[in-house]
């Protein structure tokens, strides 16, 4: 995968997730911060931090990401989500508009 095909996402700790921007862009807000015009940091840089969102959630967003778009293609799986989880997936499902 060429690196302009890719997009960091950076969690609240630093841990960097690497996945292809076409994931990424299921997030309404992630893809307005990697396509707004003008000079931002995360249009330049193709990378996005996020200093609210844990590594763990991060990493079950990612995950998410791209069942989404198997689920889009016709593959129906079930997205399992541990219950330990909900809350903090849901404030941040909300903040991402996915």
């Amino acid at each position: 995968m060429k690196k302009e095909d890719t997009v960091k996402l950076i969690s609240a700790e630093g841990f960097e997730f690497v996945i292809d921007k076409n994931a990424a862009m299921v997030s309404q807000t992630i893809r307005n911060m990697l396509t707004s015009p003008g000079d931002f940091a995360e249009t330049e840089r193709q990378e996005v931090r996020f200093p609210e969102i844990s590594t763990t959630i991060l990493e079950k967003i990612c995950q998410y990401f791209y069942w989404s778009l198997q689920y889009a293609s016709g593959k129906e799986t079930e997205f399992h989500i541990e219950p330990e989880l909900t809350l903090e997936l849901m404030m941040a499902a909300n903040y991402l508009h996915t």
